[in-house]
């Protein structure tokens, strides 16, 4: 089940739990997206400003696994139009 949080310590706190599985980054142009998989929810939150993104990526749990996806512009530019 997917839940959004809106604020960056308490995405923190649910990063460093116990049950959390993996983090992972998706960058789009706008935003970058950052979803920790826990035992029962899948907790996203959405940052849209790139250096406190960069910040958070810095401060997540070293033991928790990072995957980052990238954003393809060619793909989304054809949709755009």
């Amino acid at each position: 089940m997917p839940r959004e949080i809106k604020d960056i310590k308490d995405f923190l706190l649910k990063a460093r739990r116990k049950d959390a599985k993996s983090v992972k980054i998706k960058k789009n142009p706008e935003n970058v997206k950052f979803k920790v998989r826990c035992s029962r929810f899948l907790y996203t939150l959405v940052i849209t400003d790139k250096e406190k993104a960069e910040k958070l990526k810095q401060s997540l749990p070293p033991g928790t696994t990072s995957h980052t996806h990238t954003h393809s512009n060619r793909s989304y530019d054809e949709k755009k139009t």
